[in-house]
C-alpha cells in the first residue's frame, strides 16, 4: 500500500474558508466530508453537499436582510448545520460568533448585545425557549433560525424562522441572481475579521478575539506540519464548537486537509460512536482524558483478579518501558491493544489534549497504554496552539516547542528562569472586539502576555507552571501551583475535581468533588447504601477512600506542599454555578467567595462545618441541601471527629 501523502489548500489562494470549501466541492465533489449520526444511523454528507448547503444558507441569510459586517450568532451542540451557518456567515462577509449551548441567559444576553448579533441559528426547542425569554433583552436580534422543527409548531413569534425555508429562499435568490454568491465569496479576504472567539473569562466577562481568517488558516497549516492529518483521515467532534481549537479543527483545518468530521448523537453516546468510528485524530479536554482513564481503571474493579493482575502487570512494564523512551512489545501484545480497541483508539494517529494542563500521571497512563498523546498549549487570542511535542521528543512535564510560525519568550525571568510566557504566532487575533483598552493591556509592541508562569528547560521545550495570579504563597512562605496538585488529585478515579487552598494560610488544604458514577459503582459492589451526590460524599467509608487517595498524592510531593486537610463537597463544581468556565477551569476567585465558610472552616479548629443551601439543576428544578461536611485532618493540624471516633 502507497503511503499517505498530506494535501494542504494553498491558503494563500483561497484565503478564506468559503473558498477553501468551494474547491474541495469543485475537485473532490464524491469524497466523504462529514458524517452525523442521527437516531442511530450514520448519515454522510459529501464535499459538493457541504458546499451546496453553505451556499443555499448564505443566500438564505442574505434574502432575510443580512449585510456585510453583520454577525450571526451559533447556539446548540456541535452538528453541520453549525459549521455550515459559521461559514455562510463569512460567505456574505459576516461575523461569526459561538455561544457554549449550556450557557445561561446572562452569559447570552451579554454576548448577543455586546457583539450586536442579528441573526442567531439555534440547534432546538430548547435553545429557541431560551432566546424567546431573553429576546426583549436583545434588541438587536432580527431572527432566530432554528434547525430542528420538532416541537416548534407552538410558537408564533414573527422572528421564528427554519432553517429548511432560509435554504428555500437562499435557493430562490440564487436562481434570480445566479452569480452573486460567488460575487460576495471573491470579496472576502484573508485579512477581512471573521470569526469572534470568546476568551476563556476565568476572572470576568469573556472578551471577543477578532480572527481573520486568512491568518488562522495559515496558523492550522503550521498546525499540521507538527501534527499531519491526511485526507480521509476520521476526526470526532466533542468539544464545543465555541472553543478556539475545535473551531481550528473542525471548521478551518477539516476543509484545508481534507479530514473527514464525525458528529457523534449525544454526548452521552460519544465513547460508543467514538468506537464505531475509529478515529484517526481526536482533541479531547483534559478533563475527558482524566474520566477516561478513570473509567478504565473503574472498570478494572469489576474484572476478574486475574485480568486486574494481568491489567497491573501491563501498566507496570508500560511505564517502565516509557521511562527508557520505548515502548513494551509484550504488553502491547497482550493488553494494550485490546484495550484501545475498547476505546476506539486503534487506528489513532494523532491525539491531543489542551485547554488547560494535564496532569503527568494521565498522560504517562494513556502513552503506555500506545495512545498517541501529544499535549498542546496556547491561547484563543494567539489561534489557539502554538506548541505542541515532536513525536519522538515527548516530555510528560512540558508542551513541546513552538510551532514555525511561533515565537515564544519568558518575560523578566527569575534566578530559576521563571517568568511570564509571552508569544507571538501568524493566527494571532487582530484585538479585542470593540474593547481597544483591554487589547493594549494584554499586547504589546506586537507580543501577547499570557498571564501564565513558565520557563524553558535544557532542551528547550517550554515548561507551563501555572496563571500567574494563581501561583500562591502560605503564610510561612512556600511557594507552589495549586493546578500542578489539583492534577496528581484528579489521576484518582475517585476525585473529579479537586480546589487547592494555601495562599495566605499557614498550610495547604482540598476541597475535593467526587466522581459520583465511579464511586457510586464502588459502593454499590460493597453493599453500602446512598441516596444521592451529597449522602455519598459524606459517608465514612467514601472518606475513607478518598483519604487514602490524597495520601498516595501527597507521598509524591515535598513536605511543604503537602495536603493537610480536605472536605468534600456536597455538590459538583458547576460552569452554570460560575464555578467553572465554560472550558473546565476553576474560577478561583469564586470559590473564595462562595465557599468562604467552608474554607474558614477547614482552617480553623471545628472539624464540620454545617451547611444548609439551595442549588438549582439545569432544568431549573431547585433543591435545598442540609448537611454537615467533615473535615478530614491528614496530620499535624489536629484530629477529625471522624479519626477521635476511630
Amino acid at each position: 500500500m502507497a503511503a499517505k501523502t498530506p494535501q494542504y489548500c494553498d491558503v494563500s489562494v483561497y484565503d478564506t474558508i468559503p473558498k477553501v470549501v468551494a474547491y474541495n466541492a469543485k475537485n473532490w465533489p464524491t469524497e466523504v466530508a462529514m458524517r452525523e449520526k442521527e437516531f442511530g444511523i450514520w448519515i454522510e454528507y459529501s464535499w459538493q453537499d457541504y458546499y451546496d448547503h453553505v451556499r443555499s444558507l448564505a443566500l438564505g441569510l442574505k434574502a432575510l436582510g443580512m449585510e456585510r459586517g453583520d454577525c450571526v450568532g451559533l447556539l446548540g451542540d456541535n452538528r453541520p448545520d453549525w459549521v455550515w451557518g459559521e461559514i455562510a456567515a463569512h460567505a456574505m462577509g459576516g461575523l461569526s460568533m459561538g455561544i457554549y449551548q449550556d450557557s445561561i441567559g446572562d452569559e447570552v444576553t451579554y454576548l448577543v448585545n455586546y457583539a450586536e448579533v442579528k441573526f442567531i441559528i439555534a440547534e432546538d426547542e430548547e435553545q429557541v425557549d431560551k432566546l424567546l425569554e431573553l429576546i426583549d433583552d436583545m434588541p438587536s436580534i432580527r431572527n432566530i433560525v432554528y434547525c430542528d422543527p420538532r416541537g416548534m409548531r407552538k410558537y408564533d413569534d414573527a422572528r421564528l424562522i427554519d432553517m429548511a425555508t432560509v435554504r428555500e429562499r437562499g435557493r430562490a435568490l440564487d436562481a434570480e441572481q445566479p452569480g452573486l454568491y460567488d460575487d460576495e465569496v471573491a470579496k472576502g479576504s484573508g485579512d477581512d475579521v471573521s470569526i469572534l472567539l470568546t476568551t476563556s473569562g476565568t476572572t470576568a466577562r469573556p472578551k471577543l478575539a477578532m480572527m481573520q481568517s486568512g491568518h488562522f488558516m495559515a496558523h492550522s497549516v503550521a498546525y499540521l506540519e507538527k501534527d499531519t492529518k491526511y485526507p480521509g483521515d476520521n476526526y470526532v467532534s466533542s468539544l464545543p464548537l465555541p472553543w478556539v481549537i475545535e473551531q481550528k479543527y473542525v471548521v478551518v483545518q477539516a476543509p484545508v486537509c481534507r479530514v473527514v468530521v464525525n458528529f457523534v448523537e449525544e454526548a452521552e453516546t460519544m465513547m460508543a460512536d467514538l468506537r464505531e468510528v475509529g478515529p484517526h485524530a481526536i482533541l479531547l479536554a483534559p478533563r475527558s482524558w482524566e474520566a477516561i482513564a478513570a473509567d478504565v481503571r473503574s472498570r478494572m474493579m469489576d474484572a476478574s483478579a486475574l485480568k486486574r493482575r494481568m491489567f497491573d502487570w501491563g501498566m507496570k512494564m508500560g511505564m517502565a518501558a516509557l521511562d527508557q523512551g520505548r515502548r513494551s512489545k509484550l504488553a502491547d501484545f497482550l493488553l494494550f491493544r485490546a484495550l484501545r480497541d475498547r476505546l476506539g483508539f486503534t487506528f489513532l494517529t494523532s491525539a491531543a489534549t489542551g485547554g488547560a494542563a494535564m496532569g503527568p500521571d494521565t498522560f504517562k497512563f494513556f502513552q503506555a497504554m500506545g495512545v498517541p498523546l501529544r499535549q498542546l498549549y496556547g491561547q484563543t487570542e494567539l489561534g489557539g496552539a502554538y506548541t505542541i511535542h515532536e513525536w519522538t521528543d515527548i516530555d510528560f512535564d512540558t508542551v513541546g516547542k513552538p510551532f514555525d510560525n511561533s515565537e515564544v519568550r519568558i518575560e523578566n525571568p527569575d534566578e530559576n528562569g521563571v517568568g511570564e510566557i509571552v508569544a507571538r504566532t501568524g493566527g494571532m487575533f487582530l484585538g479585542y472586539f470593540r474593547n481597544e483598552e483591554a487589547t493594549k493591556e494584554d499586547v504589546r509592541d506586537g507580543w501577547m502576555y499570557t498571564g501564565d508562569a513558565g520557563y524553558f528547560d535544557a532542551k528547550g521545550h517550554l515548561v507551563v507552571i501555572d496563571r500567574i495570579k494563581d501561583i500562591a504563597t502560605t503564610s510561612t512562605g512556600t511557594n507552589f501551583s495549586p493546578m500542578f496538585i489539583e492534577n496528581k488529585l484528579k489521576f484518582s478515579p475517585f476525585i473529579a475535581e479537586a480546589v487547592i487552598l494555601g495562599h495566605d494560610k499557614p498550610y495547604l488544604a482540598a476541597i475535593i468533588c467526587i466522581r459520583y458514577e465511579i464511586l457510586g459503582k464502588w459502593a454499590e459492589q460493597r453493599g453500602i447504601a446512598f441516596t444521592n451526590y451529597t449522602n455519598l460524599s459524606g459517608l465514612p467509608e467514601v472518606y475513607k477512600m478518598i483519604r487514602a487517595e490524597v495520601e498516595k498524592v501527597n507521598d509524591s510531593l515535598p513536605e511543604a506542599h503537602r495536603i493537610q486537610k480536605f472536605l468534600l463537597l456536597y455538590k459538583e463544581l458547576d460552569a452554570d454555578d460560575g464555578e467553572l468556565t465554560r472550558t473546565r477551569k476553576v474560577r478561583r476567585g469564586v470559590i473564595n467567595e462562595k465557599y468562604a465558610d467552608i474554607i474558614d472552616a477547614i482552617y480553623s479548629d471545628r472539624g464540620a462545618v454545617h451547611v444548609d443551601t439551595t442549588i438549582t439543576f439545569q432544568d431549573g428544578t431547585k433543591s435545598r441541601i442540609v448537611t454537615d461536611l467533615v473535615v478530614e485532618d491528614l496530620g499535624g493540624a489536629g484530629e477529625s471527629p471522624r479519626q477521635a471516633a476511630e
